[in-house]
């Protein structure tokens, strides 16, 4: 047994520092790195011109995230050639990367025609077959956990034993987790623990990725959380710094956790085309590929359970995904995701037995004890600064618990503290666990249904 059981309710993070880096971008020199026909990088280059007035040489590597030397000197030798871009100044500094270059009015006729195609005019992308190769490299280097890593992951959290017991072995699956359990007992803050278990190690993605002349936005600020550069030693050959002597198409990212709820629709989980914009955005399962997706409340979503997890039948199994363009055609895309599934539903209501035996993990997130409740309110109490009392947590359990025939639930201790906290700075007095700010909490915060 644990001699200090890990709290449900958060109120500080772990993180486990993990060393090495599986996979680095290897460097482009020339066009034929790019994977990329030199036509449409081309065009990729005249599109950037045509929103960004007078870039300099340099300024446009920056702009499309390939080096200037041996890629974008060379395509802006031959619109130049070809009359459609011309240098406007050579004064600016030393070297053709310092010259500013103009569109022309021809340059400006195959712009607009590209942009009819499509209007991305960001870093450029990275073929499909480049990234599917990443990504199977990147999923060598994932993260197993022990029991010792796991209790001090969770060592903010009060988790029985048995429920312990098999969260380690359903992470180091990296397949899937099915949490189910009564509602606030910290389904959604255990999932979160193992995201900062996860986000302690860093992969790479591309920014995009291009398919049949179609582009498809992987990178996405609100759900990657950028990595800083740093030395990495790949295959043991000497120091690299890896932001000067890589791929600058590909972003160092911490491994993602992407937290899906009550929005997630059956067309959120394809490649979603815009129509003016003419290019895609990847769905939440390729944006997380190599970390976690929590399917957060699950069974409440706008779509019936039962065709969300069709969905997931294939990608589960085979490990494989597919998502369909526009035009028809279907592509395979790699799916090294740990899915997590959380609901407070009985899982009669959502789930069959089919579908049950194809998720890896099941795990049953239960009601606290009494002991467990005390030792999450003890720890709350002292994060928020409150004065703890066993005395006061006696008198609560007795007249608003016991007496009423309620059930305990893990995140009520956060809630009745915050509940003090609130009382206590109206009353103008120093927030405790006195039987008055206790009752007129509980009384504030219980509602009988």
């Amino acid at each position: 047994m644990m001699n200090s059981k890990p709290p449900r309710v958060a109120v500080s993070t772990n993180k486990t520092p993990v060393t090495g880096l599986p996979f680095v971008p290897p460097p482009v020199t020339r066009i034929e790195d790019t994977g990329l026909s030199p036509l449409w990088l081309q065009d990729h280059v005249l599109k950037v011109m045509y929103f960004q007035g007078y870039p300099t040489g340099f300024k446009i590597a920056e702009y499309i995230s390939l080096p200037f030397s041996g890629v974008v000197d060379q395509a802006l030798e031959t619109l130049k050639r070809e009359k459609l871009v011309e240098v406007r100044s050579s004064q600016i500094g030393l070297g053709e990367g310092s010259y500013q270059y103009a569109i022309t009015g021809a340059g400006i006729s195959r712009a607009r025609e590209a942009l009819e195609r499509n209007q991305y005019a960001g870093p450029a992308p990275v073929p499909l077959d480049q990234y599917i190769e990443a990504i199977k490299k990147q999923a060598r280097g994932r993260l197993q956990v022990t029991n010792r890593t796991m209790r001090q992951v969770l060592s903010h959290l009060v988790v029985s034993e048995k429920e312990f017991q098999k969260l380690g072995p359903a992470i180091n699956s990296g397949t899937s987790i099915f949490m189910y359990g009564p509602t606030g007992d910290g389904k959604t803050s255990i999932a979160r623990a193992i995201g900062n278990l996860i986000s302690s190690q860093t992969m790479y993605v591309p920014y995009a990725i291009y398919v049949d002349g179609q582009v498809i936005k992987l990178y996405d600020n609100v759900n990657h959380q950028l990595a800083p550069e740093k030395d990495a030693r790949p295959n043991g050959t000497g120091s690299l710094k890896t932001g000067a002597h890589r791929d600058p198409r590909w972003v160092r990212i911490r491994r993602p956790f992407i937290v899906v709820g009550g929005e997630l629709t059956m067309a959120g989980l394809d490649l979603v085309f815009d129509d003016t914009l003419k290019f895609y955005e990847a769905p939440f399962q390729v944006k997380a590929n190599g970390g976690i997706l929590l399917i957060d409340d699950f069974g409440r979503q706008q779509v019936r359970p039962r065709d969300l997890l069709n969905r997931w039948i294939v990608p589960l199994e085979n490990r494989i995904d597919y998502l369909n363009l526009h035009t028809g055609r279907k592509l395979e895309f790699p799916f090294d995701v740990l899915v997590i599934f959380s609901t407070n539903l009985p899982p009669r209501d959502l789930v069959d037995e089919a579908f049950l035996r194809r998720l890896r993990h099941k795990i049953e997130i239960g009601d606290p004890t009494y002991e467990e409740y005390r030792e999450i309110f003890r720890r709350v109490a002292e994060a928020k600064h409150i004065e703890y009392s066993d005395q006061g947590l006696a008198y609560l359990l007795q007249e608003w618990y016991i007496k009423r025939n309620r059930v305990l639930r893990a995140s009520h201790p956060r809630d009745i503290c915050d509940q003090i906290l609130d009382i206590s700075r109206y009353l103008g007095e120093d927030p405790s666990m006195s039987r008055k700010l206790l009752d007129m909490a509980a009384n504030a915060y219980f509602v009988d249904l």
